[in-house]
């Protein structure tokens, strides 16, 4: 389809946000395959959000868990609110209760964002410390960052006409919230999204569609759709969408 991203995405559409999610865990399972039987490991930035939370479930279950190295997987997070890790808003929560307790994956493969911490700040640079000594490269090339689209465009939590979107030498920084609960953020920024060897967008919804139309076939103005700025500079870029989001794009394949 035509559209006005630097590089041209895949786009994928799917009868319903479970044949969404199934298709996202057997990709997942390839691309960990593919790294860890020649012997790396493999790394991936998880996204909130109800969507991604059907594809951790589905990663959980029998028999998918199964078919992951888990002891070779570094797990981290695009971004998190600003919440004890027990809250019901935590993004941490959210994988821990879904995937991570149910799966044999070391502790110390599991990279959160200490959300807990007295100072945002503090938090901030620990986050970006603990990225740059796992990379050791000039920017982070995750195996796979996941990704959803708010109603707003907003993905991670590069919100509309915030601040954080104009952060271009931080790999992680801090954002102020753009919907409820309006307690700020930690979020990865543009430069690790579009350094990303695979970038997985998953978006299911009717209240997603008008904004899909607008970020895929719509003018380009990022600051209003964040979601229109991420556009790996040397990786796939693909969008798994159901049917009811895809519903007011022009073309899809």
């Amino acid at each position: 389809m035509t559209t006005h991203l630097t590089l041209h995405p895949d786009i994928v559409t799917f009868p319903d946000p479970h044949t969404l999610c199934l298709d996202a865990a057997y990709r997942l399972i390839a691309l960990a395959a593919a790294k860890t039987r020649s012997g790396g490991v493999f790394s991936v930035a998880l996204a909130g959000g109800r969507t991604p939370a059907m594809l951790y479930t589905d990663l959980a279950e029998l028999p998918l868990r199964t078919t992951i190295d888990w002891e070779k997987v570094h797990l981290f997070f695009g971004d998190d609110r600003f919440v004890e890790p027990e809250s019901d808003f935590s993004n941490y929560r959210l994988a821990n209760d879904s995937l991570i307790s149910k799966v044999p994956i070391p502790l110390e493969n599991v990279h959160r964002i200490k959300t807990e911490m007295k100072d945002i700040e503090e938090a901030r640079n620990l986050y970006e410390t603990d990225l740059r000594s796992f990379f050791s490269t000039p920017y982070p090339r995750f195996d796979l960052i996941l990704l959803g689209m708010g109603e707003d465009g907003h993905c991670a939590s590069l919100f509309p006409g915030k601040a954080a979107l104009q952060e271009t030498s931080s790999w992680v920084t801090v954002s102020e919230p753009g919907l409820k609960p309006f307690v700020p953020r930690i979020t990865v920024t543009y430069p690790v999204l579009n350094h990303a060897r695979n970038l997985l967008f998953m978006v299911a919804g009717a209240d997603k569609a008008e904004t899909l139309q607008k970020v895929m076939e719509g003018p380009f103005n990022p600051d209003n759709l964040p979601s229109q700025k991420v556009s790996p500079i040397d990786g796939s870029h693909t969008w798994l969408i159901d049917a009811p989001a895809s519903r007011l794009l022009k073309k899809v394949s």
